[in-house]
């Protein structure tokens, strides 16, 4: 059968990646500062779709999207296969805490869960030095002693933030997350410099299987505000990863309002999380973007 058009395997990728790395369109893992001296930061994040991720009842297929997964963690650091992916991101010894996401309305699916701690012990962690959880990470055994985090969550509107990223996801970390909230949660890239934190987030998967791209008030969901975009967003730099994601969330208002309807209040977290607090890379400029898989409507 032909391949269709509109669908660009990791296979197609990682066959073209010594070409493209040859001719400079290739960075490094995404970290901000691998660059030569003088020149701008740049970050690379993997946006990978299928038009299968969904089933008729509109609930994740596990399958399909633990090799979303593996694929776009194979694509972002240039290797053949998952495994050695994984090993570049997670060493033997490491103790990891999966932090998810909760929100009853839309939670990052167990599936992804799952086919994410058992990549993690895939990559030789001890079953026992796996823990996922969200709001009772302070509290959790596992996370106190994590040496590394694998970030995953749904990407939504916010109340207080604008959107719900990865940036934000961490604020369970803390014992007050109000005190995070004001303008707009502008102080989430702090949060991020907390030394149970800093350095140890190895991966950032920001979920837009359904993403909700437009609330009003706390707490607020609608169906008529999700989409079925069937995609992953992923990378190490977690600015990059949620600027790309904010991009989409703005095409599709813009699409499904007939007009500019700006996030409101504005995510500048993210933005001030790159130049406040240098924790990654937020201008599209300087994000290569890898795409793989299903293109129609990506919107980006």
């Amino acid at each position: 059968m032909a391949r269709r058009a509109n669908v660009i395997t990791r296979r197609d990728f990682v066959r073209a990646g010594g070409g493209l790395a040859a001719a400079g369109l290739l960075t490094g893992v995404g970290r901000p500062g691998a660059w030569a001296e003088g020149e701008p930061a740049r970050s690379r994040v993997v946006l990978i779709r299928r038009q299968d991720a969904l089933g008729e009842d509109g609930s994740p297929d596990g399958r399909v999207l633990h090799e979303m997964l593996n694929d776009a963690v194979s694509a972002l650091l240039e290797v053949a296969e998952p495994a050695a992916g994984w090993r570049k991101l997670i060493r033997t010894g490491d103790v990891v805490g999966i932090k998810t996401n909760a929100w009853r309305n839309l939670p990052t699916p167990a599936v992804l869960e799952e086919a994410i701690r058992a990549e993690v012990i895939g990559a030789g962690v001890a079953p026992g030095d796996v823990a996922v959880d969200d709001r009772g990470v302070r509290d959790n055994l596992v996370f106190k002693r994590a040496t590394a985090f694998i970030n995953v969550r749904p990407m939504r509107t916010h109340h207080w933030s604008g959107l719900g990223t990865c940036l934000k996801n961490m604020i369970m970390f803390v014992p007050r997350p109000a005190d995070y909230h004001g303008d707009a949660c502008a102080t989430l890239g702090a949060i991020w410099r907390l030394p149970e934190i800093e350095g140890k987030v190895r991966l950032n998967v920001l979920v837009m299987l359904t993403p909700q791209f437009h609330g009003v008030g706390p707490h607020s969901f609608s169906p008529a505000f999700v989409w079925p975009y069937k995609g992953l967003v992923v990378g190490t730099d977690p600015v990059a990863v949620d600027a790309t994601g904010a991009r989409i969330i703005e095409a599709r208002r813009r699409e499904h309002f007939g007009e500019e309807r700006p996030i409101s209040p504005p995510a500048h977290h993210i933005q001030l999380a790159d130049t406040r607090y240098g924790l990654g890379v937020s201008d599209p400029q300087r994000i290569d973007l890898v795409r793989l898989g299903w293109s129609e409507g990506a919107l980006i």
